[in-house]
Parts: C-alpha cells; structure tokens; sequence
C-alpha cells in the first residue's frame, strides 16, 4: 500500500517529533553553558581585578589623599541581574529609600557606649558605663559622616606608630599622658612612642621583661587579653612576637583611646569590668594583663579576678603591674598610703589563693599569677576556702548581657593531676589548623574533625576566590577584617599569614556556639547580637565579611539598621563581601545603593548553578562638610 500504513507512518511522526525535541534541548544546554561559562570567567589581569571591586591601585595614605572624592567603580564583564526575579520581602524599612548624612556631631557616635545615654543608668560598680543600646525610636536613619579632612589610615606596620590628626582629631591624652609617653602630636599626625603609664621605656622593652618571667616567644602563649588597654600599645606590640590581644577599654575620660587603637591596626573594642560577663567564651586567652588599670581587683568578693579566671586557658597567666603592685617604691607618687596598698595586694593574693592560683614571681614592677591546669587539687581545698565555691552553672561560655558570678567556673573534669582540663593546644602556628579540643573531644554536637577540615579546605578555595575579586586582599590595603559570622574560624585560618587580623564574630544565640573553638585556634572574637550596634568607635574596620547574617537576622529585626551599623563601622573606601540567597542579596543591594555604596552581585566561586550567591560592596568617599566659621555665615 502506497505511503505505508497509517501505523507505520504514525511512529515516524512521533520519532521526528521525540529527534525536534531532543536537538532543541541539547542546543539549549550547550548556549547555556557557554554563555554560564563566559560570565563567570575569573579576571586575568591586574587592572581588571581592580575595575572589578572598585578600588583604585596604588592608593597611598599621604597628605593629598583628602582629595580623593569617590571610588570608581566598574561593573563585571555580565552583570549578574536578579532584581525583576526575585521580590522576597523581609524585614527591612521602606524601598528605595536614599540616606542622608547625620550632622556632624555624630561623628563619633558609639549607639550602645554612648555617654549621654549611660548617665541615666546605675553608676554603682560602673553599670552606666555597659553597653545601653537605643530603642527602636532613637535609631538613626542616616549615615555617619567622616571628619571633613578624613584620610585612609596608613598602612601597618607604619600604622602603629602613626595616625592622622584629622581623623581622630583629639588632643586631651598627648597633654594628659604627656609624661607618661602615650602619644604625641607631630604636625598633621600622632605619634605613638610605645609608652605607657608602667613602662617609662617603651611597651617593647616591658614586653621583654615579662618574657624573662614567662616564655612568650615559643608559641604557647598566642591569645591575651587586655583590660583597661589604653590606646594598646602593649597589645601593638605583641604581634610581632606573634601574640595577639584582645585590647578592651571603656569609653570615659580618656577620650577615644580605644579609636586610637584601632586606627593604628591593633585589635579592640569598647568594653569593661563592670556587673556583667565580659563577652568572651570560658577558656579563651593564654594570658591576662593588667598595667595600671584602675580596675578593684579585691573588691565585691574578687568578682573581677573570678571573670578573668573564667576566660584563662588552663595554665594561663595573669599578669599584673601598677598599684599595689611595689608600693614601697611608689606609694607617694600613687598619693595613697602605705597601709592602703599593702592592704589592697593582701587581698588581691588571698583572693588568688582562693581561685587556686599560683604566684609564678613578683620582680620589680611586675606580679605573675597562674591559672591551674585542671580542677582536682581545687575542688579538694574547698574544705579550706568555703568561697568563693565551684559554680553550678551549666554554660560558662554564656557572656552576652549576662551577670558576672563570685563563684569559681568549673574546668572540664580529667583522670589525673597532669591532664590540662579541656584539652590542650597545640603550640602556634599549628594550633590554627590542628584539630581544636572542643571538637576533638565531641563537646559541640555535630562538629567533627572531618567537617573541620573540610570547612579549612572550603575556606582556602573561597579566600582564592577572593583575592580576584576583592584586590588587593592580601596586600596590606586592609588590616581591620571583621568576620560577622564567624562559624569555626575557617575565614580568620585563611588569612592568617597575611598582614591583618580578623575579629571573628560568634551571633549571640546561635544554635552552635563556636567561639570557643575560635579561641582555641589562636585566634580572637566576640559575641555579639546584629539587632545591635558593635561595641567599636565609626570607621574601624577596612573589610567586613558577613556571610548568611542575613539568612539569620532578616525575620529577627529591620535588616536596614544592620546595614547602617555596617557602613558606621567600615572606613570609607571599605570593602563589604556578603554571601548570601539571590533573594536576600537583592534586597540588601536595594538598601546599599541608597548609602553610597558601589555593588556587583556575583556567581558563587563554584559557578552559576549554587544558589548562594556573592555581593561585593564598596563604601564610596565622602566626608562631613566643613563647618563655617561664624565670620563665613
């Protein structure tokens, strides 16, 4: 039969139809992944690089930076488009909204440290001096401006010896410490001669003194702690013994001093011993230093010497200089008595015999203590010392807006008296990347070694990735890093051969508390809630990275705030890398195009197809306009 069957000629319909289809699709894919390909193609060039993020090369911190008015900034080859897909709405204030500059005097505002706030609140124990963050009526929908003659810091190592009068344009401590050889004006800049009220000769030649006492040069002392820092010149100084310091100072009469010592590179926040926790994890620092601090170690039943007991590592060390500390000596220029001094240091031993403390050696300006190792012999001379007891609490790594307690932090039990309590450490710099006692010992669910070392091995693709798209990374253009969500410290591990440092930041009520693990590492970090301003002056950080902060904050509070408190705290010319859904990148894009940032969202370092995506942010220059004088107007 001519043409064949209708069966027949049913079949080859279907079998052209099934061959159209097939090609159709397989074209589509090829196009597809050509064109995927092509617009995720890493830049080859340094130039390109630096078009990318939107900062120029080469930009150098001398006098005729003033000049500079924005930063350029150059979109990627394809521009990675998702507004008109994606309009998921979270929490955040009205759209499209541009943001004014605040008025100048808030040029220094600290939202949760801030004094005229504080001075409604309990001045016993200092509590108007804890942090009091504004309600939601007070927040501030504008931007804080930079001095008018603002300059980018210089660039460390000259940065710790060296900032620009401008930018922190405060004289009172070079005339209050004029003697004591804190700072000092010369010209245009300060100059920070390494000096302090305890060490005449310089911060590096007291360093060397305490490492005659204590070895602070073989790796096993790496994380310290400074209370009362001044403008951390001792902590300036440690790192290059490769120590690093958590250098904390509240915000009082010593004006800026903890501004100082972020502007010169050197890692702090504004924080004090008042009635609640520091907020750092238990177990945190090798080392405690106190020079001068002003802080009543022997009061309210050695409150203050039970917290600092509560972050030492097991074997760590306190160390303390200043009053009562050689009162034979000083008592007359300390304008108190003898009687009151010897009577101040006889409580401050006898609280530290109570927390079973050793008295390592007292030298000239200089008193040691150490923490023990382990609990045995302490929990046995309880049938001596009655107080302070052995807490009950089940979580003394808890630090945020949480009460201080006068009872002795239990350390994790061991099977003998050589055993460190909780594990110990190894010596840096393998400490960073070997595996942290609080995993190895399985004390945080669902963190293993295996995910520890692969969270190292993603963290080392992701800062490769980064340095082609945020340049120069690794170059010395950012010292100041802040890791908002910092997980095990895979970000911090990373970078931790280049010139900076990274505060590893932990989000207060998260559902694995990690800090402990960051600390364990060798390096430093804090708790902190992101509905909150950060305890830290304006333009103190060069690059923040905040990964999945969003995912985590956006139905907990305004996200609008959170990217306020963000563009408070970075340095004009900063750099912002977020990680996040297309959805919620979007949304923070919206928000950060009406704060003078430049942004690009990109393809995660995989490629097109993850669903987590890059936005990378610059905050452009701007500055306060400069005040007219009454004869101008």
């Amino acid at each position: 039969m001519a043409g064949g069957s209708p069966k027949n000629q049913q079949l080859e319909n279907q079998r052209k139809r099934v061959t159209w289809i097939l090609g159709v699709s397989g074209l589509c894919i090829v196009f597809y992944i050509l064109g995927a390909w092509q617009g995720s193609t890493a830049p080859t060039n340094p130039s390109e690089v630096y078009n990318r993020i939107g900062c120029q090369p080469g930009m150098s911190t001398n006098e005729d930076q003033s000049s500079s008015s924005s930063t350029t900034f150059s979109l990627l080859p394809v521009e990675l488009d998702f507004e008109s897909h994606h309009r998921v709405e979270i929490n955040r204030t009205s759209e499209a909204q541009k943001f004014p500059p605040c008025d100048i005097k808030y040029s220094e505002y600290t939202p949760c440290q801030d004094p005229v706030r504080g001075r409604k609140f309990d001045r016993n124990m200092l509590k108007y001096r804890e942090r009091h963050c504004p309600k939601k009526e007070e927040l501030l929908l504008c931007l804080i401006p930079a001095p008018p003659k603002y300059k980018n810091p210089f660039k460390w190592p000259q940065s710790r010896d060296y900032v620009w009068y401008d930018n922190i344009p405060h004289k009172e401590l070079s005339i209050e410490k004029a003697v004591q050889n804190w700072i000092q004006v010369e010209g245009d800049r300060f100059r920070f001669p390494g000096g302090g009220t305890m060490f005449p000769r310089g911060a590096d030649a007291y360093i060397d003194d305490i490492n005659k006492l204590i070895p602070l040069t073989d790796g096993s002392i790496r994380t310290a702690i400074d209370t009362g820092c001044g403008v951390a010149s001792w902590g300036a100084y440690l790192l290059k013994r490769n120590i690093v310091a958590m250098s904390f100072a509240p915000r009082d009469t010593h004006e800026a001093q903890v501004q100082f010592a972020l502007e010169r590179g050197v890692p702090a926040m504004i924080g004090i011993m008042a009635s609640q926790r520091i907020p750092y994890p238990a177990r945190a620092f090798d080392m405690a230093h106190c020079s001068r601090c002003l802080i009543p170690w022997h009061k309210y039943d050695g409150m203050y010497l039970i917290e600092v007991d509560r972050v030492l590592r097991p074997g760590g060390y306190w160390i303390l200089s200043g009053p009562p500390i050689r009162w034979k000596k000083y008592w007359r220029g300390w304008e108190r008595t003898q009687e009151d001094l010897k009577e101040e240091q006889d409580a401050i031993e006898n609280v530290a015999k109570r927390l079973c403390w050793k008295k390592v050696i007292e030298k000239d300006d200089l008193s040691i203590w150490q923490k023990p190792i382990n609990h045995i012999q302490c929990i046995k001379s309880r049938n001596v010392y009655k107080t302070p007891h052995i807490c009950k609490s089940d979580n003394s790594d808890a630090a945020w807006y949480r009460d201080m307690e006068t009872c002795i932090t239990p350390l994790p039990e061991v099977s003998s008296e050589e055993e460190v309590a909780g594990g110990a450490v190894e010596k840096w710099p393998e400490r960073a990347f070997a595996v942290p006692p609080r995993i190895s010992s399985g004390s945080i669910p669902g963190i293993t070694a295996e995910k520890f070392q692969e969270d190292n091995q993603v963290w080392k693709e992701r800062v490769s990735h980064y340095k082609h798209i945020v340049s120069p990374l690794t170059q010395g253009r950012y010292r100041n890093v802040m890791d908002m969500n910092a997980n095990l410290g895979g970000f911090a591990a990373a970078l931790a051969k280049y010139p900076l440092w990274v505060m590893n930041v932990v989000p207060a009520k998260s559902e694995k508390d990690t800090l402990g693990i960051i600390y364990e590492r060798g390096f430093i970090g804090t708790y902190q809630d992101w509905c909150e301003a950060f305890s830290t002056y304006p333009r103190t950080y060069d690059l923040i990275h905040a990964g999945n902060v969003f995912s985590i904050y956006q139905d907990r509070c305004d996200i609008t705030y959170i990217l306020l408190e963000m563009d408070r705290i970075l340095r004009p010319e900063g750099t912002v890398v977020f990680r996040d859904t297309v959805e919620i990148l979007v949304k923070i894009k919206s928000i950060t195009d009406g704060m003078r940032w430049k942004s690009q969202i990109m393809d995660h370092e995989s490629g097109p197809f993850n669903p987590e995506k890059i936005l990378v942010a610059v905050k452009t220059y701007w500055t306060a306009e400069p005040q007219k004088s009454q004869e101008q107007q």
